[in-house]
Protein backbone atom coordinates (compact mmCIF):
# COMPACT_ATOMS: atom_id res chain seq x y z
CA UNK A 1 0.00 0.00 0.00
CA UNK A 2 1.18 3.42 -0.88
CA UNK A 3 1.75 5.70 1.62
CA UNK A 4 -0.43 8.58 2.57
CA UNK A 5 -1.06 11.44 4.48
CA UNK A 6 -4.23 12.18 7.14
CA UNK A 7 -3.92 15.64 7.59
CA UNK A 8 -5.58 17.44 10.52
CA UNK A 9 -9.62 17.58 8.97
CA UNK A 10 -12.68 19.75 9.48
CA UNK A 11 -15.57 18.28 11.14
CA UNK A 12 -17.40 17.21 8.14
CA UNK A 13 -14.42 14.50 7.11
CA UNK A 14 -13.62 13.68 10.82
CA UNK A 15 -16.57 10.78 11.15
CA UNK A 16 -15.24 9.58 7.62
CA UNK A 17 -11.73 9.51 8.80
CA UNK A 18 -12.66 7.70 12.20
CA UNK A 19 -14.55 5.15 10.25
CA UNK A 20 -11.56 4.68 8.02
CA UNK A 21 -9.19 3.78 11.33
CA UNK A 22 -11.95 1.77 13.04
CA UNK A 23 -12.10 -0.17 9.88
CA UNK A 24 -7.78 -0.55 9.11
CA UNK A 25 -7.55 -1.50 12.85
CA UNK A 26 -10.02 -4.12 12.07
CA UNK A 27 -7.83 -5.65 9.14
CA UNK A 28 -4.98 -5.03 11.04
CA UNK A 29 -6.16 -7.10 14.03
CA UNK A 30 -7.24 -10.02 11.53
CA UNK A 31 -3.43 -10.01 9.86
CA UNK A 32 -1.47 -12.90 11.24
CA UNK A 33 1.95 -14.12 10.07
CA UNK A 34 4.52 -16.56 10.72
CA UNK A 35 7.32 -16.15 13.42
CA UNK A 36 7.98 -12.28 14.93
CA UNK A 37 7.92 -11.10 11.42
CA UNK A 38 5.42 -8.27 11.88
CA UNK A 39 6.42 -4.50 13.14
CA UNK A 40 4.24 -2.08 14.67
CA UNK A 41 5.82 1.37 14.87
CA UNK A 42 4.41 4.49 15.60
CA UNK A 43 6.21 8.11 16.08
CA UNK A 44 4.81 10.93 17.85
CA UNK A 45 4.84 14.24 16.92
CA UNK A 46 8.12 16.09 17.32
CA UNK A 47 10.09 13.13 17.45
CA UNK A 48 13.49 12.67 15.31
CA UNK A 49 13.50 10.30 12.10
CA UNK A 50 17.11 10.00 12.46
CA UNK A 51 16.67 8.49 16.20
CA UNK A 52 13.96 6.12 14.52
CA UNK A 53 16.40 5.53 11.64
CA UNK A 54 19.37 4.13 13.83
CA UNK A 55 16.86 2.02 16.82
CA UNK A 56 15.86 0.18 13.51
CA UNK A 57 19.56 -0.27 12.07
CA UNK A 58 20.43 -1.75 16.18
CA UNK A 59 17.28 -3.66 15.55
CA UNK A 60 18.38 -5.13 12.31
CA UNK A 61 22.10 -5.79 13.79
CA UNK A 62 20.16 -7.82 16.76
CA UNK A 63 17.94 -9.66 14.50
CA UNK A 64 21.29 -11.14 12.58
CA UNK A 65 21.66 -13.34 15.20
CA UNK A 66 18.30 -14.85 15.00
CA UNK A 67 19.27 -18.84 15.15
CA UNK A 68 16.33 -19.62 13.43
CA UNK A 69 17.19 -18.74 9.37
CA UNK A 70 13.64 -18.73 8.46
CA UNK A 71 12.57 -16.68 11.36
CA UNK A 72 15.80 -14.40 11.00
CA UNK A 73 15.08 -13.43 7.43
CA UNK A 74 12.07 -13.18 7.36
CA UNK A 75 12.54 -10.25 10.72
CA UNK A 76 15.54 -8.50 8.38
CA UNK A 77 12.96 -8.52 5.43
CA UNK A 78 10.76 -6.46 7.44
CA UNK A 79 13.04 -4.25 9.38
CA UNK A 80 14.38 -3.46 5.80
CA UNK A 81 10.81 -2.43 4.44
CA UNK A 82 10.34 -0.17 7.51
CA UNK A 83 13.56 1.51 6.83
CA UNK A 84 12.61 2.01 3.08
CA UNK A 85 9.28 3.00 4.35
CA UNK A 86 10.30 6.05 6.85
CA UNK A 87 12.82 7.35 3.97
CA UNK A 88 9.97 8.45 2.36
CA UNK A 89 9.91 10.52 5.32
CA UNK A 90 12.36 13.61 5.92
CA UNK A 91 10.64 15.06 9.15
CA UNK A 92 7.79 13.39 11.08
CA UNK A 93 4.68 15.07 9.96
CA UNK A 94 2.67 17.26 12.76
CA UNK A 95 0.05 14.32 13.58
CA UNK A 96 2.87 11.77 14.26
CA UNK A 97 3.77 8.45 12.16
CA UNK A 98 2.39 5.09 12.22
CA UNK A 99 3.96 2.10 9.85
CA UNK A 100 2.78 -1.34 10.16
CA UNK A 101 5.17 -3.51 7.99
CA UNK A 102 5.15 -7.39 7.43
CA UNK A 103 4.47 -11.10 5.54
CA UNK A 104 1.08 -12.25 6.50
CA UNK A 105 -0.46 -15.65 5.72
CA UNK A 106 -3.96 -15.17 4.19
CA UNK A 107 -7.12 -17.40 4.65
CA UNK A 108 -5.73 -19.42 1.72
CA UNK A 109 -2.31 -19.90 3.51
CA UNK A 110 -0.26 -18.00 1.23
CA UNK A 111 1.98 -15.86 2.42
CA UNK A 112 1.59 -12.01 1.47
CA UNK A 113 4.11 -8.86 1.99
CA UNK A 114 2.15 -5.78 3.72
CA UNK A 115 3.67 -2.31 3.96
CA UNK A 116 1.53 0.68 5.46
CA UNK A 117 2.74 4.10 6.87
CA UNK A 118 0.09 6.73 7.53
CA UNK A 119 -0.33 10.36 9.00
CA UNK A 120 -3.27 10.32 11.61
CA UNK A 121 -5.95 12.95 11.37
CA UNK A 122 -5.22 13.86 14.91
CA UNK A 123 -2.12 13.72 16.93
CA UNK A 124 -0.74 10.56 18.35
CA UNK A 125 0.94 11.13 21.78
CA UNK A 126 2.43 7.37 21.62
CA UNK A 127 5.79 6.18 20.93
CA UNK A 128 5.92 2.45 19.78
CA UNK A 129 7.97 -0.64 18.45
CA UNK A 130 7.29 -4.00 18.53
CA UNK A 131 8.14 -6.82 16.19
CA UNK A 132 5.75 -9.82 16.92
CA UNK A 133 3.32 -12.06 15.10
CA UNK A 134 0.26 -9.60 14.72
CA UNK A 135 0.29 -6.07 14.29
CA UNK A 136 -0.67 -4.03 17.41
CA UNK A 137 -3.13 -1.71 17.00
CA UNK A 138 -3.79 -0.14 20.78
CA UNK A 139 -2.31 3.23 20.02
CA UNK A 140 -4.88 3.76 17.23
CA UNK A 141 -7.38 3.41 19.61
CA UNK A 142 -6.99 6.57 21.22
CA UNK A 143 -7.61 8.13 17.70
CA UNK A 144 -11.13 7.34 18.22
CA UNK A 145 -11.99 8.13 21.36
CA UNK A 146 -13.77 12.21 21.47
CA UNK A 147 -11.34 14.60 22.95
CA UNK A 148 -13.99 14.90 25.49
CA UNK A 149 -15.02 13.01 28.54
CA UNK A 150 -17.74 13.85 30.56
CA UNK A 151 -18.32 12.00 34.27
CA UNK A 152 -21.49 11.72 35.63
CA UNK A 153 -22.94 11.87 39.31
CA UNK A 154 -26.22 10.19 39.99
CA UNK A 155 -27.19 10.76 43.47
CA UNK A 156 -31.11 9.88 45.11
CA UNK A 157 -31.92 8.76 48.60
CA UNK A 158 -31.47 5.08 47.61
CA UNK A 159 -28.29 5.26 46.43
CA UNK A 160 -25.43 6.98 43.77
CA UNK A 161 -24.30 5.96 40.09
CA UNK A 162 -20.99 6.84 38.78
CA UNK A 163 -20.17 6.94 34.93
CA UNK A 164 -18.93 8.42 32.20
CA UNK A 165 -19.85 9.27 28.57
CA UNK A 166 -16.96 9.80 25.94
CA UNK A 167 -18.06 9.93 22.09
CA UNK A 168 -20.90 6.90 22.40
CA UNK A 169 -19.10 5.23 24.60
CA UNK A 170 -21.44 5.33 28.31
CA UNK A 171 -19.25 3.17 31.31
CA UNK A 172 -20.95 2.69 34.66
CA UNK A 173 -17.47 3.21 36.78
CA UNK A 174 -19.20 2.22 40.28
CA UNK A 175 -22.73 2.22 41.67
CA UNK A 176 -23.70 1.30 45.90
CA UNK A 177 -26.84 1.83 47.71
CA UNK A 178 -27.95 2.95 50.38
CA UNK A 179 -30.52 2.52 53.47
CA UNK A 180 -31.65 6.16 55.23
CA UNK A 181 -34.22 6.36 57.26
CA UNK A 182 -37.49 8.56 56.50
CA UNK A 183 -38.68 11.52 58.00
CA UNK A 184 -40.72 9.95 60.56
CA UNK A 185 -39.96 7.47 63.58
CA UNK A 186 -41.81 4.74 64.49
CA UNK A 187 -41.89 5.48 68.47
CA UNK A 188 -39.48 4.35 71.08
CA UNK A 189 -37.17 6.94 70.50
CA UNK A 190 -37.70 10.85 70.73
CA UNK A 191 -38.48 13.43 67.81
CA UNK A 192 -35.03 14.97 68.45
CA UNK A 193 -33.00 12.03 68.73
CA UNK A 194 -34.26 10.12 65.63
CA UNK A 195 -33.90 13.84 63.43
CA UNK A 196 -30.20 13.75 64.73
CA UNK A 197 -29.72 10.10 63.90
CA UNK A 198 -31.60 10.94 60.53
CA UNK A 199 -29.09 13.79 59.51
CA UNK A 200 -26.01 11.95 60.93
CA UNK A 201 -26.37 9.57 58.24
CA UNK A 202 -27.57 11.81 55.62
CA UNK A 203 -24.26 13.65 56.47
CA UNK A 204 -22.10 10.16 56.01
CA UNK A 205 -23.74 9.46 52.95
CA UNK A 206 -23.01 13.00 51.33
CA UNK A 207 -19.37 12.20 52.65
CA UNK A 208 -19.27 8.74 51.32
CA UNK A 209 -20.49 10.44 48.06
CA UNK A 210 -17.69 12.99 48.17
CA UNK A 211 -15.08 10.82 48.48
CA UNK A 212 -15.52 8.40 45.93
CA UNK A 213 -16.32 10.97 43.56
CA UNK A 214 -13.10 12.58 44.25
CA UNK A 215 -11.47 8.97 43.83
CA UNK A 216 -13.03 8.33 40.15
CA UNK A 217 -12.87 11.49 38.66
CA UNK A 218 -9.32 13.21 39.97
CA UNK A 219 -5.99 11.45 38.42
CA UNK A 220 -2.55 13.57 38.72
CA UNK A 221 -3.90 16.09 41.05
CA UNK A 222 -6.74 17.57 38.77
CA UNK A 223 -10.13 16.45 37.76
CA UNK A 224 -10.09 13.78 34.64
CA UNK A 225 -12.82 14.97 33.08
CA UNK A 226 -14.22 17.80 30.62
CA UNK A 227 -17.10 18.41 32.75
CA UNK A 228 -19.31 16.89 35.73
CA UNK A 229 -23.12 16.80 35.86
CA UNK A 230 -25.02 16.03 38.81
CA UNK A 231 -27.87 14.52 38.79
CA UNK A 232 -30.27 13.04 41.26
CA UNK A 233 -34.27 12.95 42.35
CA UNK A 234 -34.30 14.77 45.90
CA UNK A 235 -32.10 17.75 47.65
CA UNK A 236 -29.32 15.40 47.38
CA UNK A 237 -27.13 16.49 44.67
CA UNK A 238 -27.45 20.30 45.64
CA UNK A 239 -26.38 19.17 49.12
CA UNK A 240 -23.46 17.55 47.66
CA UNK A 241 -22.64 20.46 45.69
CA UNK A 242 -23.09 22.86 48.46
CA UNK A 243 -21.07 20.97 50.63
CA UNK A 244 -17.38 21.51 52.43
CA UNK A 245 -16.84 17.40 51.45
CA UNK A 246 -17.15 17.96 48.04
CA UNK A 247 -13.62 18.68 46.54
CA UNK A 248 -13.36 22.31 45.03
CA UNK A 249 -11.14 20.52 42.14
CA UNK A 250 -14.61 18.84 41.23
CA UNK A 251 -16.80 21.82 42.14
CA UNK A 252 -15.43 23.78 39.56
CA UNK A 253 -15.92 21.28 37.11
CA UNK A 254 -19.44 20.95 37.65
CA UNK A 255 -21.24 22.46 34.05
CA UNK A 256 -25.36 21.07 34.53
CA UNK A 257 -27.10 19.91 37.47
CA UNK A 258 -30.41 18.16 36.34
CA UNK A 259 -33.19 16.27 37.97
CA UNK A 260 -34.15 12.93 37.19
CA UNK A 261 -37.01 10.49 37.84
CA UNK A 262 -35.38 7.33 38.85
CA UNK A 263 -31.96 6.64 40.02
CA UNK A 264 -29.35 4.21 38.89
CA UNK A 265 -28.75 3.55 34.78
CA UNK A 266 -32.06 4.58 34.06
CA UNK A 267 -31.42 8.20 35.92
CA UNK A 268 -27.76 8.36 34.34
CA UNK A 269 -29.98 7.41 30.79
CA UNK A 270 -32.30 10.41 31.62
CA UNK A 271 -29.29 12.88 32.67
CA UNK A 272 -27.11 12.44 29.43
CA UNK A 273 -30.86 13.21 27.58
CA UNK A 274 -31.71 16.42 29.76
CA UNK A 275 -27.91 17.44 29.63
CA UNK A 276 -28.16 17.47 25.77
CA UNK A 277 -27.65 21.37 25.19
CA UNK A 278 -24.81 21.14 27.42
CA UNK A 279 -22.75 17.91 26.06
CA UNK A 280 -23.79 18.91 22.45
CA UNK A 281 -20.68 17.85 21.23
CA UNK A 282 -20.88 14.31 22.57
CA UNK A 283 -21.30 11.87 19.69
CA UNK A 284 -24.05 9.49 21.46
CA UNK A 285 -26.18 13.11 22.23
CA UNK A 286 -25.55 14.13 18.50
CA UNK A 287 -26.85 10.81 17.23
CA UNK A 288 -29.75 10.74 19.95
CA UNK A 289 -30.86 14.26 18.23
CA UNK A 290 -30.27 13.35 14.67
CA UNK A 291 -32.57 10.09 14.75
CA UNK A 292 -34.92 11.75 16.25
CA UNK A 293 -35.34 14.51 13.62
CA UNK A 294 -35.13 11.86 11.15
CA UNK A 295 -37.92 9.86 13.36
CA UNK A 296 -39.95 12.95 13.45
CA UNK A 297 -40.24 13.12 9.54
CA UNK A 298 -41.52 9.64 9.59
CA UNK A 299 -44.25 10.54 11.88
CA UNK A 300 -45.07 13.37 10.76
CA UNK A 301 -45.78 11.67 7.04
CA UNK A 302 -43.40 14.85 5.01
CA UNK A 303 -42.03 12.57 2.60
CA UNK A 304 -38.81 14.30 2.75
CA UNK A 305 -36.93 10.94 4.04
CA UNK A 306 -35.54 7.53 2.87
CA UNK A 307 -34.69 4.01 3.74
CA UNK A 308 -33.19 1.18 2.73
CA UNK A 309 -30.66 0.84 0.13
CA UNK A 310 -32.15 1.03 -3.16
CA UNK A 311 -34.24 4.22 -1.77
CA UNK A 312 -31.53 6.11 -0.20
CA UNK A 313 -28.99 6.05 -3.62
CA UNK A 314 -32.30 6.76 -6.28
CA UNK A 315 -32.41 9.93 -3.33
CA UNK A 316 -29.06 10.75 -3.38
CA UNK A 317 -28.90 10.46 -7.42
CA UNK A 318 -31.91 13.07 -7.53
CA UNK A 319 -29.44 15.63 -5.33
CA UNK A 320 -32.46 15.15 -2.68
CA UNK A 321 -30.56 14.19 0.26
CA UNK A 322 -29.86 16.60 2.74
CA UNK A 323 -28.36 14.56 5.61
CA UNK A 324 -26.88 10.82 4.71
CA UNK A 325 -27.30 8.19 7.34
CA UNK A 326 -25.50 5.40 7.50
CA UNK A 327 -24.53 2.29 9.93
CA UNK A 328 -20.90 2.27 10.44
CA UNK A 329 -21.08 -1.30 10.28
CA UNK A 330 -23.29 -1.85 7.70
CA UNK A 331 -22.33 -5.26 5.86
CA UNK A 332 -23.23 -5.03 2.17
CA UNK A 333 -21.30 -4.90 -0.66
CA UNK A 334 -21.19 -2.93 -3.87
CA UNK A 335 -20.32 -5.24 -6.33
CA UNK A 336 -19.92 -3.60 -10.66
CA UNK A 337 -21.24 -6.50 -12.96
CA UNK A 338 -21.00 -7.17 -16.73
CA UNK A 339 -23.04 -9.45 -19.25
CA UNK A 340 -19.76 -10.07 -21.51
CA UNK A 341 -22.26 -11.05 -24.63
CA UNK A 342 -24.06 -7.78 -24.85
CA UNK A 343 -21.38 -5.55 -23.10
CA UNK A 344 -24.36 -4.37 -20.28
CA UNK A 345 -23.32 -3.34 -17.05
CA UNK A 346 -24.96 -2.75 -13.20
CA UNK A 347 -24.47 -2.58 -10.03
CA UNK A 348 -25.55 -4.62 -7.43
CA UNK A 349 -26.13 -4.13 -3.52
CA UNK A 350 -25.70 -7.53 -1.94
CA UNK A 351 -25.20 -8.67 1.89
CA UNK A 352 -22.66 -11.53 2.20
CA UNK A 353 -25.58 -14.22 2.54
CA UNK A 354 -26.88 -13.02 -0.79
CA UNK A 355 -23.34 -13.03 -2.57
CA UNK A 356 -23.47 -16.72 -1.80
CA UNK A 357 -26.66 -17.11 -4.00
CA UNK A 358 -25.38 -17.90 -7.29
CA UNK A 359 -28.66 -16.53 -9.24
CA UNK A 360 -27.35 -12.75 -8.33
CA UNK A 361 -24.78 -13.41 -10.85
CA UNK A 362 -26.56 -14.48 -14.00
CA UNK A 363 -28.48 -12.88 -16.44
CA UNK A 364 -32.27 -12.95 -15.72
CA UNK A 365 -33.40 -13.83 -19.50
CA UNK A 366 -30.59 -15.50 -20.98
CA UNK A 367 -28.92 -17.28 -17.87
CA UNK A 368 -25.45 -15.74 -19.10
CA UNK A 369 -23.01 -15.77 -16.20
CA UNK A 370 -22.36 -12.02 -15.39
CA UNK A 371 -18.32 -11.11 -14.31
CA UNK A 372 -18.12 -9.06 -11.02
CA UNK A 373 -15.58 -6.49 -12.14
CA UNK A 374 -15.65 -3.89 -8.72
CA UNK A 375 -16.39 -5.07 -5.33
CA UNK A 376 -16.23 -2.77 -2.32
CA UNK A 377 -18.07 -2.33 0.71
CA UNK A 378 -20.34 0.23 0.23
CA UNK A 379 -19.96 2.24 3.50
CA UNK A 380 -16.84 2.69 1.77
CA UNK A 381 -18.03 3.73 -1.55
CA UNK A 382 -20.15 6.13 0.13
CA UNK A 383 -17.64 7.45 2.16
CA UNK A 384 -15.46 8.03 -0.86
CA UNK A 385 -17.94 9.75 -3.30
CA UNK A 386 -20.81 11.29 -0.78
CA UNK A 387 -19.42 14.38 -1.47
CA UNK A 388 -20.58 14.30 -5.15
CA UNK A 389 -23.87 14.12 -4.44
CA UNK A 390 -24.26 17.36 -1.70
CA UNK A 391 -24.87 15.67 0.73
CA UNK A 392 -23.89 15.83 4.48
CA UNK A 393 -22.82 12.57 5.71
CA UNK A 394 -23.33 11.21 9.83
CA UNK A 395 -22.27 7.86 10.96
CA UNK A 396 -24.48 6.46 13.58
CA UNK A 397 -23.78 3.33 15.98
CA UNK A 398 -26.27 0.49 16.93
CA UNK A 399 -25.85 1.40 20.67
CA UNK A 400 -28.55 3.83 21.28
CA UNK A 401 -32.39 2.72 21.64
CA UNK A 402 -32.35 5.05 18.79
CA UNK A 403 -29.49 3.94 16.68
CA UNK A 404 -30.50 0.20 16.95
CA UNK A 405 -34.50 0.70 15.22
CA UNK A 406 -32.80 2.60 12.63
CA UNK A 407 -30.17 -0.46 12.02
CA UNK A 408 -32.81 -3.33 12.84
CA UNK A 409 -36.18 -1.68 11.50
CA UNK A 410 -34.73 0.80 8.66
CA UNK A 411 -31.97 -1.34 7.00
CA UNK A 412 -29.11 1.00 8.68
CA UNK A 413 -28.81 3.38 6.33
CA UNK A 414 -31.20 6.44 5.03
CA UNK A 415 -31.62 10.13 5.15
CA UNK A 416 -33.14 13.08 5.73
CA UNK A 417 -34.59 14.87 2.21
CA UNK A 418 -34.50 18.48 0.74
CA UNK A 419 -37.86 17.96 -0.76
CA UNK A 420 -40.43 15.53 -0.44
CA UNK A 421 -40.05 12.78 -2.89
CA UNK A 422 -42.34 9.88 -4.17
CA UNK A 423 -40.39 6.51 -4.44
CA UNK A 424 -43.59 4.50 -4.81
CA UNK A 425 -44.30 6.66 -7.76
CA UNK A 426 -41.05 6.58 -8.59
CA UNK A 427 -40.79 2.89 -9.54
CA UNK A 428 -44.08 2.83 -10.76
CA UNK A 429 -43.56 5.22 -13.82
CA UNK A 430 -40.25 3.45 -14.81
CA UNK A 431 -42.57 0.48 -14.71
CA UNK A 432 -45.08 2.40 -17.26
CA UNK A 433 -41.90 3.28 -19.38
CA UNK A 434 -41.17 0.03 -20.02
CA UNK A 435 -44.96 -1.05 -21.03
CA UNK A 436 -44.93 1.74 -23.38
CA UNK A 437 -41.34 1.04 -24.65
CA UNK A 438 -42.53 -2.91 -25.29
CA UNK A 439 -45.49 -2.02 -27.11
CA UNK A 440 -43.69 0.47 -29.76
CA UNK A 441 -42.63 -2.92 -31.27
Amino acid sequence: MSHKSMPEVDQGDRQVEIWKVKKLIKSLQKARGNGTSMISLVIPPGDQIARVGKMLADEYGTATNIKSRVNKLSVLSAITSTQQRLKLYSRVPPNGLVIYCGTIVTDEGKEKRMNLDFEPFKAINTSLYLCDNKFHTEALDELLQDDERFGFIVMDGNGTLYGTLQGSTRDVLHKFSVDLPKKHGRGGQSALRFARLRLEKRHNYVRKVAEFATQFFITDNKCNCAGLVLAGSAEFKNELQGSDLFDPRLLKNVIKMVDVSYGGEAGFNQAIELSAETLGSVKLVQEKRLLQKYFDEINQDTGKYCFMVDDTLKGLDLGAVETLIVWDNLDINRLEVRNNSTGEEKVLHLTPEQENNDTHFHDTETGVELEVTDKQSLVEWIANNYKNFGAALEFITNRSQEGSQFCKGFGGIGGILRWRVDFAEMDESNYEDVEDWGEGF
